[in-house]
């Protein structure tokens, strides 16, 4: 019974021994150091509400619009200044340096103003025909090389954009030219018959009365004049034909110039 009654004991004692190891090893860990314990850091997090969250959704949403608004505006800025550079330069280019448009163009003011001045009475077809014709013929006559710059981009443009039109256009303005020189030699050998026939006659009459008809009226000038220009135009030819042959005379001289002194270089070399 007495066995019995220590035999726990004995067993008991053993967890008492860790228990009191334990106690001895937790104090000297909670033992108070002799220097001040630091401040231990606060992390203060900002966490945001809904309404500043949707405000910031709606404030990048605008700064995006702001930006590709500001972005396309300026594309169109640039293409509207390159717009006006191209404008100017096509102007600068068609207007002719060499002429004044001060007065000339005021010319063509004052004459498309008389056209429409002078149809104003007139039938509908000369109302609308007059002042274009009066303007083509006016820009013509006082800026014609404007003109011709114009035109030629006309031209251009038409054969760009309208290639058809520009042929037939073009097919146009071939028979329009072939009529005007067919007109232009049907008027001179009219004049050229004309005149023979004055002269023809002029002559029958001077021999008929004995008086000079031919130097009163002129004709005889007319050949003399006729004689003269032949002789100066003779006369240009000879010059022309001389410089030419002096120009060969003067260039082969200076070649047998040079052939010389290279021939005097090689002796000198040889001695």
């Amino acid at each position: 019974m007495f066995a019995a009654r220590r035999l726990p004991k004995r067993i008991g004692a053993k967890p008492l021994i860790l228990a009191a190891t334990a106690i001895t090893l937790s104090t000297e860990k909670e033992k108070l150091s002799i220097y001040p314990a630091p401040d231990p850091e606060v992390v203060v997090q900002e966490v945001p509400s809904e309404l500043e969250n949707q405000i910031g959704v709606v404030r990048r949403h605008v700064t995006a619009a702001y930006v590709n608004t500001h972005t396309q505006v300026q594309g169109l800025v640039s293409k509207w200044i390159g717009v006006e550079h191209a404008v100017e330069h096509r102007v600068k280019a068609i207007i002719s340096p060499e002429e004044s448009l001060t007065p000339g163009i005021l010319y063509v003011g004052v004459a498309t103003l008389t056209g429409s001045i002078i149809a104003r009475n007139r039938m509908l077809p000369i109302r609308f025909l007059l002042p274009p014709t009066f303007l083509a013929l006016s820009m013509n006559h006082f800026l014609p090389k404007t003109t011709a710059n114009l035109s030629e981009y006309l031209s251009s443009v038409e054969e760009t954009y309208f290639p058809n039109l520009a042929e037939k256009h073009a097919i146009a303005n071939a028979h329009s030219r072939m009529t005007w020189e067919r007109l232009k030699d049907a008027t001179a050998s009219g004049r050229a018959s004309l005149y023979s026939g004055v002269e023809s006659a002029v002559e029958k009459v001077q021999e008929a009365t004995g008086l000079k008809l031919k130097e009163t009226l002129g004709f005889g000038r007319e050949v003399s004049q006729k004689a003269e220009g032949r002789v100066m135009e003779a006369v240009k030819v000879a010059q022309q034909k001389a410089e030419e042959a002096k120009v060969a005379a003067e260039s082969k001289l200076e070649e047998a110039k040079a052939e010389a002194e290279k021939k005097v270089e090689e002796v000198k070399k040889l001695v």
